[in-house]
Formats: structure tokens, C-alpha cells, sequence
């Protein structure tokens, strides 16, 4: 008797626990945004930027899969900290069709953006179902335009000495990142913006020194404690979330994502990113 009861009283707490971590995992975690500070090395920033501000937001994932009010909640806290300069690294949306547009529009309202600048990119979901919409990327992108970002679109832009390179989307059919690498320029600091880390393994890079900040991966939105995360969705297993080390004078950083592609989270919690320019001795 005493060890059915043993079994009995164990079933019951491991039930009762697993039941807490699907709620703290379906409930809490996904709207517990985190501001993650560091601090980012630059060679050649001018000396009037040291100590401005970069601000990574990325992955916010407008659609019907989570209650966006929380996108909207996090761009009144991120406004508080009036960054220098505002990136958005892709995936504006879990497109399914047109309602995501004027959802995301929604959202815009509140766009956060820089006070010196505000540039973004394109995400793989920003091109429609299966991404290959190339219209639903043209309408995402005039959106954001229409308020204050700045799209790269394999391109790049220059502001008071930093030099933001914007790759399209690895998985999205205007991907050409020859043209946003070939506007490197070693004299001055640079930044890339490259939605999918998986990107970095290319030989496309132009012999490129600095910053990349990616997102794509949501640091596999679930993560048991001291193992890897079970689901990334890029061929590098290394490129899960955080700072990477590329050896060859390029800096990776992969943000864990804002919004969720499903509402689950588990040891990953979402982020916004606020990195502190330094000069590079």
C-alpha cells in the first residue's frame, strides 16, 4: 500500500508540474520581454558615436498566433530608452493573407525608431505563404517606409559615419547580398543586417569587418536547461541566439526574437537588444 501510494503522490506531482510548465510555457514566458544590454565594438566609429545607442528588434511576428497587444506594449517600453538608432532585422509577419497587412499597419502606429536612425529588412515570412509573395514583401516594405524606416533591400546607408548594409531575405527571391557587400567600406563602421544567420557560411561577405545582427531562429523558442535547443530552423546548429564569434574580424549577434511564431516559450525568453557603440582599439 505504501508504495502505490508513493507512485499515486509522484504521478500527481508530476502531473501537477508539468501542468505549471505548460502554462508558464503557453502564458508567461512568450510576454516576458527582456531588454538585453551589451556592448558593441566598432573599428573606425567616429568619435561623436561612442556611446550612442543601436537598438535590435526583430521577428515580431504580426498575425493571429498570440495577442499583439504585447508587440504594442514593448514599443512604448523600448520608446522610453529614445535610442540613437533603431534596427529591425525581418519577419514583421505570420502572413496568411491580406488581415496581416492592415494588422501589421496596426502595429506601425507605435513603430519605435531612432533618434539619428531607423533601418530594417526583410524576414523569409515577409514574403507571404511559402515566401514566395513578392507583392506581400512590396506591401510590407511601403508600410514601413510610410513610417519612417529606412529598407534595405540589398543596399546600404550611411549615417554620420555608420554604414548599415541590409541583406534581403536568404530564403525570399530577391536575395542578392553581393550588391548590399559590395558597398562595404573599410574605412568606416559597419553594420550588416542579415535576417538568417545561415547567410554568415557564404561566400559573399567581401572580405567584411564588423557587426552582423540576425534573428530567424528565435533561439529555437524552446530550450530544455543545459541542452541545445531541439528546433532551429538554419543548417548551422551553432546559430541559435547570442553573440558568435566568427574569427575572421565579422561579430555575429542572433536576437532571440520579440513576437513567436506560436505562442511557446520555454528557457527563451523574448528580447529586445540595446547595444552601447564603442570604438574598437
Amino acid at each position: 500500500m505504501k508504495r502505490r501510494s508513493f507512485v499515486k503522490r509522484t504521478f500527481q506531482w508530476g502531473a501537477g508540474l508539468g501542468l505549471l510548465i505548460g502554462l508558464y510555457s503557453w502564458q508567461i514566458e512568450p510576454f516576458w520581454m527582456e531588454f538585453v544590454r551589451l556592448k558593441m565594438q566598432l573599428r573606425n566609429l567616429p568619435e561623436g558615436l561612442i556611446g550612442k545607442t543601436v537598438m535590435q528588434i526583430s521577428d515580431i511576428h504580426i498575425g493571429n498566433s498570440f495577442d499583439y497587444q504585447y508587440i504594442i506594449d514593448s514599443f512604448k517600453e523600448a520608446q522610453e530608452l529614445k535610442p540613437d538608432f533603431v534596427v529591425y532585422t525581418g519577419d514583421y509577419v505570420t502572413y496568411e493573407d491580406n488581415e496581416q497587412l492592415n494588422q501589421l499597419q496596426e502595429v506601425l502606429k507605435f513603430v519605435v525608431k531612432g533618434a539619428m536612425g531607423t533601418i530594417g529588412i526583410l524576414g523569409n515570412h515577409d514574403y507571404g505563404i511559402d515566401f514566395v509573395e513578392d507583392e506581400v514583401a512590396q506591401k510590407i516594405t511601403k508600410s514601413l517606409e510610410e513610417v519612417g524606416v529606412t529598407m534595405l533591400r540589398n543596399d546600404a546607408v550611411e549615417i554620420n559615419g555608420l554604414n548599415f548594409l541590409g541583406m534581403d531575405d536568404f530564403w525570399g527571391s530577391n536575395f542578392y547580398p553581393e550588391k548590399a557587400t559590395a558597398k562595404y567600406n573599410s574605412d568606416k563602421a559597419n553594420i550588416t543586417l542579415c535576417h538568417n544567420p545561415d547567410v554568415c557560411d557564404l561566400p559573399v561577405w567581401n572580405n567584411f569587418k564588423g557587426w552582423i545582427l540576425s534573428g530567424h531562429t528565435h533561439g529555437g523558442q524552446v530550450k530544455p536547461p543545459f541542452l541545445p535547443a531541439p528546433l532551429l530552423p538554419v543548417k548551422n546548429k551553432n546559430y541559435d541566439a547570442g553573440i558568435k564569434d566568427l574569427k575572421d574580424g565579422r561579430t555575429l549577434y542572433i536576437n532571440r526574437a520579440l513576437g513567436c511564431l506560436r505562442q511557446v516559450r520555454f528557457n527563451v525568453r523574448p528580447e529586445i537588444t540595446v547595444f552601447e557603440l564603442t570604438r574598437e582599439v
